[in-house]
């Protein structure tokens, strides 16, 4: 694992153009799905920020963040501590082309025509009963700059029985909850921006994909209509390595119950078909399955059997 102190990735960071904001990944070659690696950083002396800053140094989403770091302080990680920067990652098992967006893991994929690269930003995702689709294949059907918002009568009837008022319609503008740029992908959802960062990696939408400012402008920018979009749920991933080495990445699944939601329990996990085939495999360490299982980092792990 790469370590460095947090001030010098933020140096180097300033020095990228804006296309290269985004986190882009080189694709692997041959039936290779293991991309990129964990950083480490460690939070400066006197600290006054929260964690979604840090996180969004390395456009990183908070979910996967506290899976990373079980324990941190979300308002205020502590000086001098560790924190773990979760940049490796088993692409999805899915056609390389367009868009996939998998809410277990609150990433979005973005596969650019006719190059041999990824690129991979973090979501906010919909509330339990308003989910984001999953096992959905639909496209980009129109785009807009400077989206304006109107909610529906049950959100204002949502948002009256908690005492709040909503506008009719909000404005374009940067207290626009959509942001300023939005990718519709059918009549009722988008991939839009947001005015409140906080929400990246979090289920805090009416079901639409919400990104942070400069990542929805990057896929505006570089994403055409008629691209096609794939939607996924899938909290573990797994893959056989050409060298074969076994891998396997596990994030917490999404609460489909209120009582899932307010539980304190590690919700149960269902296996694909293709990841069984993985962790059935001989060379496997079943050990160490159990234990990534049990501790569901988000981030990929190797269970080769040694």
């Amino acid at each position: 694992m790469k370590f460095c102190t947090f001030y010098s990735i933020v140096l180097a960071l300033t020095v990228y153009s804006h296309d290269t904001f985004a986190v882009i990944y080189q694709l692997p070659e041959g039936k290779s799905r293991l991309v990129g690696n964990n950083l480490q950083i460690i939070i400066p002396r006197n600290n006054k920020l929260p964690l979604e800053y840090f996180a969004a140094q390395f456009q990183i989403g908070l979910s996967n963040m506290l899976e990373a770091n079980p324990g941190v302080d979300v308002y205020l990680p502590t000086a001098g501590m560790q924190l773990v920067i979760p940049q490796q990652l088993i692409l999805p098992d899915t056609p390389h082309e367009g868009i996939v967006v998998n809410s277990a893991e609150m990433r979005l994929y973005y596969y650019p025509k006719e190059s041999k690269t990824v690129i991979v930003l973090p979501i906010g995702i919909g509330e339990l009963g308003k989910d984001t689709p999953s096992n959905w294949v639909t496209s980009v059907q129109r785009k807009k700059d400077g989206p304006t918002w109107t909610p529906t009568k049950a959100m204002h009837a949502e948002y009256t029985a908690r005492g709040e008022t909503l506008l009719n319609v909000f404005p374009t503008g940067p207290n626009n909850p959509m942001g300023l740029y939005a990718l519709y992908v059918g009549r009722l959802y988008s991939i839009h921006g947001t005015n409140a960062n906080f929400g990246i990696g979090l289920r805090v939408s009416h079901g639409c994909v919400r990104l942070r400012d400069d990542d929805v402008k990057y896929l505006f920018d570089h994403v055409s209509i008629g691209t096609p979009v794939q939607f996924i749920n899938e909290p573990v991933k797994a893959t056989i390595e050409p060298d074969s080495r076994r891998y396997l990445e596990v994030h917490n699944p999404l609460s489909i119950t209120e009582e899932q939601l307010n539980s304190n329990e590690p919700l149960p996990i269902d296996l694909s078909i293709n990841v069984n085939h993985v962790l059935m495999d001989q060379n496997v360490n079943q050990s160490t399955v159990d234990q990534a299982l049990l501790r569901r980092s988000g981030m990929p792990v190797n269970i080769t059997a040694q």
